[in-house]
């Protein structure tokens, strides 16, 4: 509802002075809007329960809607360019704005900070990549309405020709962002390795009864829980139950270590 009281101010504001910069930044809190209503959806979906056609759980979905916010930064980021180098070129100057739109406009930038205050702590908290990216959209909507109302100030000084570069500079700050959401969204979606390798076989090289380590594979989910596989070899001789303790003890040492949340062991023979 922040979101949208945003909107609508900078909507108004936009339209009666044709600032191209406060326009762009009604579209960036639009998308938060839209972002929002997206995430009630997604972030129930990915707090589900694993079930018979996902026994991993559901938290991908997550990370899959972060990089849908990647999708409507990349429309705010080139609608932006567009319209400021047509601006740029054709020389279009904002209407002046008067003292309450600049001070409407400004008081949206400390709603969008307390949104973003907001949204990264529970996000952090719940462990949920979605709010954490839509936590960094916001806070690019923080930069944008700073450009908005640095371009409504210069205007009020006869400098209204700098609003179109203003809202071209504000377009590369959303694409930094939206390259952030990327990095990190797209490691958890392949199931990229989490842990090197050459750690885990030295964390395992010291448990009584492991002889060798021959596979180790690890992967990380979008809310940090850590999924390790490791093959270890035993001494040929050794029991099923005595093997089972090893096997434990492999268990408790990643669990200790790295905080493993799920860890897999197959033991064979040395």
């Amino acid at each position: 509802m922040l979101n949208v009281l945003v909107v609508a101010i900078k909507i108004a504001v936009g339209v009666h002075t044709r600032a191209l910069s406060v326009l762009g930044a009604a579209l960036e809190s639009g998308l938060d809007v839209f972002n929002n209503l997206l995430g009630i959806v997604l972030v129930g979906v990915a707090s589900r329960a694993p079930d018979e056609e996902h026994p991993y759980g559901h938290q991908k979905f997550e990370t899959l809607g972060a990089l849908g916010i990647v999708g409507f930064l990349s429309i705010t980021c080139f609608e932006l360019l567009r319209q400021g180098v047509h601006d740029a070129v054709s020389g279009e100057i904002p209407h002046v704005a008067s003292i309450p739109q600049v001070t409407l406009v400004a008081s949206t930038m400390l709603v969008n900070v307390l949104v973003v205050w907001y949204e990264r702590r529970r996000g952090e908290r719940l462990q949920s990549a979605f709010l954490l990216a839509d936590a960094a959209h916001t806070r690019s909507d923080v930069y944008v309405t700073c450009a908005a109302l640095a371009s409504l100030l210069v205007t009020r000084h006869g400098w209204g020709i700098v609003d179109p570069y203003l809202a071209i500079a504000v377009a590369f700050v959303i694409a930094r962002n939206g390259f952030e959401i990327v990095r990190r969204s797209v490691p958890v979606l392949v199931d990229e390795r989490a842990i090197d390798a050459r750690e885990i076989r030295q964390l395992l090289g010291a448990v009584p009864g492991v002889r060798d380590v021959r596979s180790v594979r690890s992967r990380a989910m979008a809310s940090g829980v850590l999924l390790v596989e490791v093959t270890i070899g035993v001494d040929r001789n050794t029991s099923v139950e005595a093997a089972h303790r090893v096997s434990d003890a492999v268990e408790a040492r990643l669990h200790t270590e790295l905080g493993a949340s799920s860890v897999t062991v197959h033991v064979e023979p040395a």
